[in-house]
């Protein structure tokens, strides 16, 4: 909500759940104008523009294609599917249309710069860099709501959200990912869910180390780690080259894309531009307090492409794109071997 609210040219003009008693409460704690107990009535609002998907991944597949089937620019969380072949078919059905994909952690001000630091040439030729991430999810714990990140068929896991939001990063910055080989860990196999005391099996990895080339020539390795306390979490980028060095750093617990990043280097550069939305706001609580920046930083973009009619947001293609690179991930993990990719 920080996010919306720091943008001057939207507005939230309807919300929708699926019962009438939060929908309601939802239009009354965010200043919407509307609500519906029906998100399919929302879709269907003529006076909407954009429609934000912001469910469990599940049930993306049918909200996003109906927001899609009249004609609505959609702003879908990520991963987009519970499947590539889901994602792609989401890529199809948006052809045309403006759309944008949740991997917000690109779009951060300071992550922007470094991508044109590296682009200009000043540290040289690329020779390597290294990624060290953290998040508190996937670890020991869960609360029952959330036991689904957990499981293989819904599509949201360690992979498709942590480890890819990293990557993402990673491609921002020093180029899209040609060639991967993973190795993935369950390290905490069976879970604790807190409210109810059960135990609940883990189907997916809550551990990588991958070590991948770029387009733009980089070596670099990634290791990304989960259920770490949040007085520990980090998030640390450095990258290489014949004339100097990058580094990008952080240390919100939930991950790199939610918490503002620090950019530092060798070589003189022009600060990182002020973000849209500060992070603080009435709905902001300490933890997640800065976690709208990067979202706002995606809004931003989609209303400057929908005001001018460019295409400068990352979509649904950006989002399919980024599923293919880890599903190349999952296969080098389960066979042992590299994968390659098209630059």
């Amino acid at each position: 909500m920080p996010a919306l609210q720091a943008q001057p040219n939207l507005v939230l003009a309807a919300v929708a759940t699926r019962r009438e008693e939060s929908a309601k409460a939802a239009a009354q704690a965010f200043g919407a104008e509307r609500w519906y107990a029906d998100p399919y009535a929302l879709i269907r609002d003529e006076t909407i523009d954009i429609v934000t998907i912001a469910v469990k991944v599940p049930a993306h597949r049918e909200l996003v294609l109906a927001a899609l089937a009249a004609k609505k620019a959609v702003y879908c969380e990520a991963p987009l599917g519970s499947s590539l072949a889901e994602t792609e078919e989401m890529r199809s059905a948006a052809t045309g249309l403006h759309t944008a994909i949740g991997l917000q952690g690109r779009l951060n001000p300071s992550v922007r710069r470094a991508a044109e630091i590296i682009a200009s040439g000043r540290i040289g030729r690329l020779m390597s860099a290294r990624v060290v991430a953290t998040t508190f999810g996937f670890g020991p714990q869960s609360p029952a709501a959330y036991d689904y990140f957990n499981k293989a068929a819904s599509g949201a896991s360690f992979l498709t959200i942590t480890a890819a939001h990293v990557l993402d990063i990673v491609e921002a910055v020093i180029g899209n990912i040609t060639e991967v080989d993973a190795r993935t860990e369950i390290l905490w196999p069976e879970i604790q869910i807190v409210d109810t005391g059960a135990t609940s099996v883990r189907e997916i990895p809550d551990h990588v180390d991958i070590i991948a080339k770029t387009a733009l020539g980089a070596s670099v390795s990634v290791q990304v780690l989960a259920g770490v306390a949040p007085d520990d979490a980090r998030f640390v980028f450095e990258i290489r080259g014949t004339e100097g060095s990058v580094r990008l750093s952080g240390s919100h617990a939930a991950g790199a894309q939610v918490g503002d990043l620090t950019l530092s280097s060798s070589v003189d550069f022009e600060a990182p531009e002020q973000p849209i939305a500060s992070g603080a706001g009435p709905t902001s609580a300490d933890f997640w307090l800065g976690a709208s920046i990067n979202v706002g930083e995606v809004y931003a973009s989609l209303a400057r492409d929908l005001a001018s009619g460019t295409f400068q947001t990352p979509g649904f293609e950006h989002a399919a794109h980024n599923s293919r690179l880890i599903a190349a991930v999952e296969r080098a993990a389960k066979l042992g071997t590299r994968q390659r990719l098209p630059a």
